[in-house]
């Protein structure tokens, strides 16, 4: 039988090994990347790196590192594990996204999470010169860049990025109801496809890209952010 003053004493030395575990656990995430920490993350460990910070994210559970410490020890060298192409909302910056650091991601940012030959030539110094494991096309809800390609929007320079959403207004039909960016269904869908077809574009438009992943030193994944909770959704 477990008297009151056995429980008590049970849950005091309860209370510093939970302290210590949890400060454990958030030196090892304020842990900076090193060349070796990130030659031994695989392709999978890197996405799911981004998954546990997400779901950090969301449940308000972000780990609080210190970030002045970060930047001495990352001002000789950077050995991100993952690259993220993202859309340049204000709401959906990537490190906070994914919890992520100092030193842990490249990020690469434009309207509508699009990429050209600069980006994908960003994202193989990021693989191929600097070792990232992983490349995330991150598209989100309510994108503005989305919705001004459904609704064929003409203005300046923004014409000529619109371009870069035909293949995904491709995927539409009939079904999909009225092209209208107040159809929040179709441009949820539209987004979707684009950063699925993004994500797949890159090993094509890449020989280095597809090099690499053919090694299996690399994977993509598209995924989605929601505006409204902060939750990713992988979907490849």
């Amino acid at each position: 039988m477990i008297t009151r003053r056995l429980f008590c004493g049970c849950l005091a030395g309860a209370i510093p090994f939970a302290a210590a575990t949890a400060a454990h656990a958030q030196s090892a995430e304020c842990a900076v990347f090193t060349p070796d920490r990130q030659k031994a993350t695989a392709p999978d460990e890197a996405i799911a790196r981004l998954k546990a910070g997400n779901e950090r994210f969301t449940a308000g559970k972000s780990i609080n590192c210190d970030l002045m410490a970060q930047v001495k020890q990352t001002a000789s060298n950077q050995s991100p594990f993952a690259a993220i192409v993202g859309c340049i909302d204000s709401r959906v910056p990537p490190e906070l996204v994914f919890d992520q650091r100092i030193g842990d991601v490249f990020c690469a940012r434009v309207a509508g999470n699009i990429v050209n030959t600069d980006i994908i030539g960003s994202l193989e110094y990021s693989t191929k010169v600097s070792g990232a494991k992983a490349i995330v096309v991150l598209g989100h809800s309510s994108c503005g860049a989305i919705k001004s390609a459904v609704d064929n929007v003409k203005l300046g320079n923004i014409t000529a990025l619109l371009r870069n959403f035909r293949p995904a207004l491709a995927t539409l039909t009939r079904a999909d109801g009225r092209r209208d960016s107040h159809n929040y269904p179709l441009v949820q869908k539209v987004a979707e496809a684009n950063a699925r077809l993004t994500a797949a574009s890159l090993p094509r438009r890449s020989r280095i890209i597809k090099a690499l992943v053919d090694a299996r030193q690399l994977t993509i994944a598209a995924a989605m952010h929601d505006i409204t909770t902060g939750k990713v959704t992988w979907l490849s």
